[in-house]
């Protein structure tokens, strides 16, 4: 019989001393964490954690991914979620299209950059199913952007706020200066990670990976009283177990839910496997 692992991050702020005095704080992360947590135990996962706040630091996120790599063989899945803040740092190793920007998790301690996540992932076995769901945005310029472009009315549907400050604290994006100074101060640190994890080492993942992020490279993803609004939508799609669809399937219905300017975006990676897609989310 398969073997489910599940590993769940939320963080409802973060260390201002790693982060030239911002704190990132946010409502609903750790609620988000929590309930896919819950979810996933009731499905039969073994649950790690959930991480959440000041527990959410790189070490303790590296040390799970590797424990479940260590554990998982062919058939197995890994159900990994993210919660919070997301940043970008320059791509040094030209993995990345586009803005030539790498997208990183905001973790308590420092960032996570994307080309360590998928030096993780590397790890796993061949055969291993890996499910990220992440609900977080990494543009910093388009938050800023937000308020600006949407409507007051808009506004205050999202975001029960017309106020641009507000609205600026309610998304899951590193501002652009805390960006902009933290990458200053840190620089020797992150050009280090990205020197480590090659463009030829990320494309030797064996595991197969189905990620569904909560926007657009080019979006934003908001935060809620309760959920995630990503989160939150996918819950309403689920009901509980209700939903009888596929991976695809639970994508294509979030999706019809969610605002135009908050598209989440499904992408598979690693080992090419059709049928994954097809699986009942959830299901071990």
């Amino acid at each position: 019989m398969p073997t489910g692992l599940s590993v769940h991050i939320g963080l409802n702020q973060v260390d201002p001393v790693a982060y030239d005095g911002w704190s990132g704080e946010l409502n609903a992360c750790e609620q988000d964490a929590a309930d896919m947590a819950r979810l996933a135990g009731a499905a039969g996962f073994e649950v790690t954690g959930p991480l959440l706040g000041a527990a959410a630091t790189a070490e303790a996120v590296t040390s799970a991914l590797e424990t479940a790599a260590g554990r998982l063989a062919e058939g197995d899945i890994l159900f990994l979620t993210y919660s919070g803040h997301g940043g970008q740092v320059p791509d040094l190793n030209h993995d990345e299209t586009g803005d030539r920007l790498d997208g990183t998790w905001v973790l308590y301690d420092r960032q996570l950059v994307d080309d360590e996540l998928f030096a993780l992932f590397g790890k796993f076995a061949k055969g291993v199913r890996i499910w990220m769901l992440s609900d977080s945005c990494h543009s910093g310029t388009v938050a800023r952007r937000l308020p600006e472009v949407l409507s007051a009315g808009e506004l205050g549907r999202r975001f029960d706020t017309d106020d641009p400050h507000e609205v600026g604290r309610r998304l899951r994006a590193m501002p652009q200066p805390v960006q902009s100074a933290v990458y200053a101060r840190d620089r020797d640190l992150y050009d280090r990670i990205q020197k480590t994890c090659t463009a030829k080492d990320l494309a030797k993942i064996d595991a197969s990976v189905l990620h569904i992020s909560g926007c657009q490279d080019n979006q934003t993803s908001a935060d809620g009283a309760v959920n995630g609004l990503f989160t939150g939508t996918l819950l309403e799609v689920w009901r509980g177990g209700a939903f009888p669809g596929s991976y695809r399937a639970l994508h294509r219905e979030i999706v019809k839910r969610m605002p135009p300017d908050q598209t989440p975006h499904l992408v598979m990676a690693g080992a090419e496997r059709p049928a994954f897609a097809r699986q009942r989310p959830f299901t071990i």
